[in-house]
């Protein structure tokens, strides 16, 4: 299979030459559809209304918003003209938003009113005190240098802020020829892309990803789908992640498929979207399958018209990829796994992988990247089954972190390696297996512990809705096994059941000494559960009162 060697913009042209009367988007739950002609146009138009207000090639654009329809208009519009776009995280506050707007130096911010229980709005206005006083598209704020233009997403009027009815009508009354002078003249190789990492650990790093990574990455990722242009792809997971930008939004236009988002991920919204649309793939992390299998209105909607998806973003529970693949018709349901720094994916599974490669594999290599389980303390290549650092290297490799030599020095080798922080093993018939983040590990009393070994283990506990084990600060041990558990509505457990469970199951070493029980567990945006709260978590419930 043959690289794609064109730009974003260029390929939903393409599309739209294909497909014109083809459905792109639908957002089901508002009856909005856009053709791919229609969207192509309103890219258009939305591309030449940044043009007249001054955006310029090499720009940086910041987009923080859920995931609402102009969300894909603007991806597209700033692809088209050659500025980079930020996405920002949908659950940043205020200390966050300052940090990746000084960092990124992005010269025009896009946001919508708020996300749950954050107001955008007041939040830009308090960290921008001179935009109620500026003239639209000519702010000069003390605290951000580079900034110079605020762009509402919608029809809403805010002092000092543009919004996206009125660049929209600017774009369609400008002429065609500074435009497509300069769609002609980017190249696939250039940076269009910022992925901020999650910051599951530390300050998040701004991800340099070019049009040539995501549109290649996204185009295998559907390959191992087997998607066709028939496919309508239900997708609840953020686009401001690679989950919902690259895997989802990049797969589908490669293929001249339909994309159904969902604005907020809702199970409900997502099981009415797949019934309604006849939906032949969903994709989600397995905290958003786990939601909508456990449904109490689950058994009302006709889900047979799926056929494959995605899960990826944490470790799969075994229980519930059969239950994925059995009661959801999700039978070529495929595990995905990487990071961002890889644009994002690194293997993937195929659809006509055996139940046994789905659940305990993330699967093989996507074509055209190398992959190798490495040894960080004898500087070689692990052998088959024995437990290491994940590399990867290839076309998918990022640029580099933003501003930051340092930290891309320390991420990518000599040799061109990506290093994934992540601890794995290769087995005999090729496929890889995740075991934990080398900073996940246990180590207790000198043995290494693997966290999803033990939540694998303790899923197939009928109680258990969910599970998370981590490791716990011990004076003795060093760490100590500890399993923080939702259950089931109705069901009840202690912890004494649990490690009576694992008695002369599994090592008594691998045993969880403390167990908590919780309703949520602290996530990103994205839904990547951060244990590292989880860690700090334990430390505060065990302290002497």
């Amino acid at each position: 299979m043959g690289f794609i060697d064109k730009t974003i913009g260029a390929v939903l042209e393409d599309q739209a030459a294909r497909f014109p009367d083809k459905e792109f988007i639908v957002y089901p739950d508002r009856d909005l559809r856009f053709t791919y002609q229609q969207f192509d146009a309103r890219v258009d138009a939305m591309a030449k209304g940044f043009l007249a207000i001054g955006l310029r090639k090499g720009d940086h654009l910041g987009l923080w918003a859920n995931n609402v329809p102009d969300w894909l208009t603007i991806l597209f519009a700033t692809a088209k003209i050659g500025v980079t776009l930020v996405t920002i995280n949908t659950n940043y506050k205020l200390h966050e938003l300052e940090f990746l707007i000084k960092q990124s130096d992005i010269t025009t911010l896009c946001l919508v009113d708020g996300f749950r229980d954050s107001d955008y709005v007041q939040m830009v206005n308090e960290l921008i005190p001179e935009l109620k006083e500026s003239q639209r598209g000519q702010l000069h704020s003390a605290r951000f240098p580079y900034l110079r233009n605020v762009i509402f997403i919608g029809p809403q009027k805010h002092r000092g802020m543009f919004n996206t009815p009125e660049l929209l009508l600017l774009g369609e009354h400008r002429e065609n020829g500074e435009f497509r002078a300069l769609t002609e003249s980017l190249r696939c190789g250039d940076v269009i892309n910022m992925q901020y990492t999650s910051g599951t650990t530390g300050f998040p790093k701004g991800v340099m990803l070019t049009h040539y990574n995501i549109l290649n990455n996204g185009f295998f990722i559907g390959e191992c789908q087997r998607f066709t242009d028939a496919e309508k792809v239900c997708l609840p997971v953020p686009l401001f992640h690679c989950f919902g930008l690259v895997l989802g939004i990049m797969a589908i236009v490669t293929h001249g498929a339909t994309v159904v988002p969902c604005e907020n991920f809702d199970p409900l919204l997502v099981l009415a979207s797949v019934h309604r649309e006849r939906c032949t793939a969903l994709y989600g992390v397995p905290t958003m399958f786990i939601a909508e299998l456990n449904h109490p209105m689950f058994s009302m909607f006709d889900l047979s018209s799926l056929r494959t998806g995605i899960m990826a973003g944490s470790p799969c529970p075994i229980e519930i990829m059969k239950r994925v693949m059995s009661e959801m018709h999700s039978r070529d349901i495929t595990i995905a796994y990487g990071l961002t720094e890889a644009s994002p994916v690194m293997t993937q599974t195929r659809t006509e992988d055996s139940l046994e490669v789905k659940v305990g594999t993330v699967g093989r290599e996507l074509p055209n990247i190398e992959v190798k389980v490495w040894n960080p303390q004898t500087l070689r290549e692990c052998a088959v089954g024995e437990v290491g650092e994940l590399c990867c290297k290839g076309y998918n490799v990022m640029g580099g972190y933003y501003k930051m030599p340092e930290e891309t020095r320390a991420v990518i080798d000599e040799e061109g390696w990506l290093h994934s922080g992540d601890l794995g093993i290769k087995d005999e018939n090729g496929n890889y297996r995740v075991t934990g983040r080398i900073k996940d590990m246990i180590i207790r009393g000198g043995e290494n512990v693997y966290p999803k070994e033990i939540e694998d283990f303790l899923f197939q506990m009928p109680q258990i809705k969910d599970v998370q084990v981590v490791g716990v600060a011990s004076e003795k041990y060093g760490e100590e096994v500890g399993a923080f558990i939702i259950l089931k509505e109705a069901m009840s457990l202690d912890a004494g059941e649990v490690q009576d469970f694992c008695r002369g199951q599994i090592s008594r070493h691998k045993i969880p000494k403390y167990v908590f029980f919780v309703k949520e567990y602290p996530a990103t945006g994205s839904g990547k559960i951060q244990k590292f709260k989880l860690r700090e978590l334990a430390q505060e419930l065990l302290r002497p009162a």
